[in-house]
């Protein structure tokens, strides 16, 4: 009760400063995770979570598929907007290269560790959260194709990369056995993935069609509609775990399914959900704090902290170039593009998870590794949105200012 009503307290105080803190590039996430990281330091810290247990594992599951859900059910519109040709650029190529980019870079700087814990590493290290640097999407100084493409690309990348983050987990786990059988591990994680797809498939087209359907018939109410549509998600999720699927990856399948009954349904349908997750992910970016005690006080290896920096610059910015190429973006949008990729919840969700499934060993060096990334994330990106936008501002000025005359050439 005391962790609740300190980060109710903390929300509370951000809420009346909001803005002005937004000026020095402090977002409600970076708010909670210096009061989490403050409030569990020490040896007997006034808080303090118990972070490997099935709580907390299905704690954080819930939050990624409820924060999956509502990201998914704007998938359709958003796929088929203006800026559709990037969308697919970045997801069927920069992505895939990102992941492999990431894996590589793995090879490179912990040639003792096993191919599929870096496999799984790079899962954890490559999603997006824009929540961290929120005032860049929301910048009317940078350009609106650019923040529409950032908001497509963040709302789909980690649906996109949970399945792969699942097979992975699953074949690095039965690799610490030693008699490790790599088919069944496949073979089971390929199962649950498609009682995921099943279930999301089902719970996504059936609630879009009653709810739609009791909506245009007049039968229900503008509030309970909302509390309708938080419902979807968690029976998706449920319904999923029950049968032995993923509960993320099916609320995202669900929120892909549902997308279309949204534009049928009242405007205000999804704030109840996308409200509840960002409270939810705001008590989650607390409890990371202690995740950055926990990994911070054993102290960090310089191939960790080189990694990490890879993982938040070349690793994105690299792919995100090549895959641009004739696309008809300048080289600046193409920079922007390439940089601007935090990571957040996602990372901290699969990070998580990889330390509750993993060996003690294993599950630290991953810690270690999504704590840097995370943090070299929130501090680069959110240091530079500002300088952007303000470069963004400066060339709209310069290229909408009035040519000066001609000099009068005389007689």
């Amino acid at each position: 009760m005391l962790a609740v009503t300190v980060i109710a307290g903390i929300l509370f105080v951000w809420s009346l400063l909001a803005f002005r803190l937004s000026r020095w590039s402090i977002t409600a996430p970076i708010a909670m995770m210096a009061a989490g990281t403050a409030l569990t330091a020490g040896s007997n810290p006034p808080l303090h979570f118990e972070l490997e247990t099935n709580v907390f594992e299905h704690a954080v599951e819930v939050i990624l598929a409820l924060l999956l859900f509502v990201d998914a059910i704007e998938v359709p519109g958003r796929i088929l907007g203006r800026e559709k040709g990037i969308v697919l650029r970045l997801l069927g190529g920069g992505l895939p290269l990102t992941l492999g980019a990431a894996f590589l870079s793995g090879l490179l700087l912990f040639p003792d560790r096993s191919g599929w814990l870096l496999a799984v590493l790079a899962t954890v290290v490559v999603p997006l959260d824009l929540a961290p640097t929120a005032s860049v999407v929301r910048d009317p100084r940078i350009p609106a194709r650019l923040r529409e493409v950032l908001n497509v690309e963040g709302g789909l990348n980690d649906g996109i990369v949970s399945p792969v983050f699942l097979l992975c987990i699953a074949v690095a786990v039965e690799s610490h056995d030693v008699h490790a059988d790599y088919g069944e591990a496949l073979l089971t994680a390929v199962e649950a993935a498609g009682w995921a797809l099943a279930t999301g498939l089902v719970v996504g087209w059936t609630s879009g069609l009653l709810l739609r359907k009791s909506w245009s018939r007049g039968w229900t109410q503008t509030s309970a509609m909302r509390l309708g549509v938080l419902a979807v998600p968690l029976v998706a999720y449920t319904f999923s775990s029950a049968v032995g699927g993923n509960g993320f990856v099916a609320s995202f399948i669900a929120g892909v399914l549902f997308g279309p009954a949204v534009r049928e349904l009242p405007e205000t349908a999804v704030e109840l959900t996308d409200d509840i997750v960002t409270l939810m992910s705001l008590a989650l970016w607390f409890i990371f704090g202690q995740i950055v005690n926990n990994a911070f006080w054993p102290g960090f290896q310089a191939a960790i902290i080189l990694y990490a920096l890879l993982a938040v610059t070349l690793v994105r910015m690299v792919p995100v170039l090549l895959v641009l190429t004739g696309a008809g973006v300048s080289r600046a949008d193409k920079l922007f593009l390439g940089w601007m990729g935090p990571r957040g919840v996602t990372s901290i969700v699969f990070g998580s998870l990889a330390v509750i499934e993993l060996p003690d060993v294993s599950a630290d060096f991953v810690s270690r590794v999504m704590v840097i990334t995370v943090m070299l994330s929130i501090v680069l990106h959110g240091l530079s949105a500002e300088p952007i936008a303000r470069f963004y501002a400066r060339r709209r000025t310069e290229g909408t200012r009035p040519a000066a005359p001609a000099a009068d050439a005389g007689p």
